[in-house]
């Protein structure tokens, strides 16, 4: 198809505009964030979706979302519904690792250039993506990869920097007036430590004999402690994760905090919690926004995830097992993030799936198997392509999740926006269906679209039907179907065995005994039984990881979901 063909099949698909028959309930959300995210130049890489190395920042009464590669950036009033801002002042706007820095009435952000000069860009009105103005940068060097700003409580601004697996985390105080001038000399301040640290290892299972790559620095202050975070062993692994540093000074010296990494995602629909950054919203509340991984087109294909923290005495700690699951956000000041999440059943996990067509290697199972690395895709993005999926019963269904793969898509920037429109539908039979959301005239670029019933509705069978055209074939990711558990409460989980390795104390195997019913189990841990501050999810009753630290001490506990 040639590009004058794509705008017109694209045009076709943005010709009406009305609302939907199922609206998102308000405040509740799921991962990976549902962006417009963009695909990418024709010289970068093959055509795909990126969005990674997230900041967020509240300024002026919004949520403002910068992630790399991505033409503009968001900004939310809930951080639940996010409006896309084109930013065509911001000439770096497409390098990685944007940063932020808030001073008085004024934004400023800059990004780490892998191939101009650092360039610094200020606005006041960052609702307008073509007010953005560049400023002098006078910092001496050239080049600093995947950048950080901070500005103490006294006003003094600092900036940090480092994306290797061999030189160290970097950061010096920096005077705003002056182009951001160095002010003395940057100081080394984070340097690799893999054969203590198992996470920092390289590697998809922290494997290798590599060093990972420490990177995407970021800083936070809590109760006069400064939390130094940084990013490894890799963006193109699962277990991308973020570990932290506390000192009292803002440039050190600082002790490794041995709890961590803080934030953790190895398993489930979409894994990676690495590289991203902490904010605080309006209430007081703590969240990080991190780069979740895809990584099947190219290992930068990435998303956006949001994750709630919660920050003690040991430091920041990010709740991510449970974040591929609905849940809510809150409406004010939170005190135990568990309580956000609502306790959905994935109700579509491995069940039989059936569809209009199927390309080869992209059965309908793949729509089922609660992986973001598979997909089920049409043989073409004809109008009447449909995916299906049987429950085994009949059902109390609350959520859809509509992730779409964008299969054969040949779409590169600059482009149109792209819509998928459609309908889902429900039956308790098979036969006679009825609607559960039309989306066949939305105006919405939404890849990762959660889709609320207006109410709990029983139904067995769960259809989705193309209705527009697409450049590329129609595909799901994972149509992910969530309900009330109507099952008895699951019994607890016995017989946990904890082995650690005793030539490699990084390394940890786990067993317990099934529990009848269970859709998996949660594995917690943290520095003792009164702070299991991590967990995963696991899919059966056997685990083994590395990416402990050597010297480090836990206590663990498991229960079934």
């Amino acid at each position: 198809m040639n590009r004058k063909h794509l705008l017109v099949v694209l045009s076709l698909c943005l010709m009406v505009s009305t609302t939907t028959s199922a609206q998102p309930k308000k405040g509740v959300v799921i991962n990976p964030v549902d962006l417009s995210y963009r695909f990418q130049p024709k010289d970068q890489f093959p055509p795909r979706r990126e969005g990674s190395d997230p900041v967020a920042e509240f300024f002026k009464g919004y949520c403002y979302l910068f992630a790399s590669k991505s033409s503009g950036y968001w900004r939310s009033r809930d951080m639940a519904h996010w409006e896309y801002i084109p930013a065509p002042s911001i000439a770096i706007i497409n390098d990685y690792a944007p940063t932020l820095l808030v001073l008085g009435d004024e934004m400023y952000m800059t990004t780490g250039s892998y191939a101009n000069p650092t360039r610094i860009f200020k606005t006041s009105t960052p609702e307008d993506g073509a007010s953005w103005q560049e400023v002098a940068c006078n910092i001496a060097r050239p080049h600093q990869y995947d950048p950080a700003f901070f500005k103490d409580d006294d006003g003094r601004v600092y900036f940090y920097w480092g994306c290797s697996n061999v030189t160290p985390i970097m950061g010096v105080e920096v005077d705003p007036t002056d182009g951001f001038r160095m002010k003395g000399e940057p100081r080394e301040l984070i340097h690799h430590q893999p054969a203590e640290h198992g996470w920092e290892q390289f590697g998809a299972d922290n494997e290798t004999r590599e060093n990972g790559w420490n990177e995407g620095s970021a800083m936070l202050k809590v109760g006069g402690k400064y939390y130094l975070q940084y990013a490894s062993n890799g963006t193109e692994f699962r277990h991308y994760s973020i570990g932290s540093y506390v000192s009292d000074n803002p440039l050190g010296p600082f002790t490794y905090i041995d709890d961590s990494p803080f934030s953790i995602k190895p398993n489930g629909f979409i894994g990676s919690a690495g590289h991203g950054h902490i904010f605080a919203d309006p209430h007081g509340n703590y969240w990080l926004v991190g780069t979740m991984l895809v990584g099947q087109r190219h290992m930068y294909e990435r998303r956006v995830g949001l994750f709630p923290v919660t920050i003690d005495e040991q430091g920041p700690h990010a709740s991510t097992a449970m974040t591929t699951y609905p849940w809510r956000l809150p409406k004010g000041k939170v005190k135990d993030v568990r309580q956000l999440e609502l306790h959905e059943r994935l109700l579509s996990k491995h069940k039989t799936a059936t569809a209009s067509s199927s390309l080869e290697g992209h059965q309908p199972d793949k729509a089922v198997d609660n992986q973001v690395e598979t997909w089920w895709a049409a043989t073409t993005g004809n109008v009447g392509e449909w995916l299906a999926v049987d429950l085994g019963a009949v059902e109390a269904v609350d959520y859809v999740h509509v992730n779409l793969a964008d299969e054969g898509f040949q779409i590169v920037e600059p482009y149109d926006k792209v819509v998928y429109r459609y309908v889902l539908e429900g039956s308790r039979d098979g036969e006679k269906w009825f609607v559960i959301a039309d989306e066949s005239h939305s105006t919405e670029d939404a890849p990762h679209k959660l889709i609320t019933l207006k109410r709990r509705t029983k139904m067995r069978y769960v259809r989705i039907i193309n209705k527009c055209a697409l450049p590329g074939k129609f595909s799901v990711m994972d149509l992910r179907i969530f309900g009330k558990d109507t099952r008895q409460p699951l019994a607890p989980v016995t017989g946990l065995k904890v082995t650690r390795d005793t030539s490699d104390p990084r390394l940890f195997t786990f067993s317990w005994n099934a529990v009848d019913d269970a859709d998996g189990y949660i594995l917690r841990w943290g520095r003792d039984a009164q702070h299991l501050t991590h967990a995963v999810t696991v899919d059966s009753t056997t685990y083994h990881a590395r990416y402990f630290n050597r010297n480090s001490r836990y206590a663990f506990t498991v229960e079934a979901y």
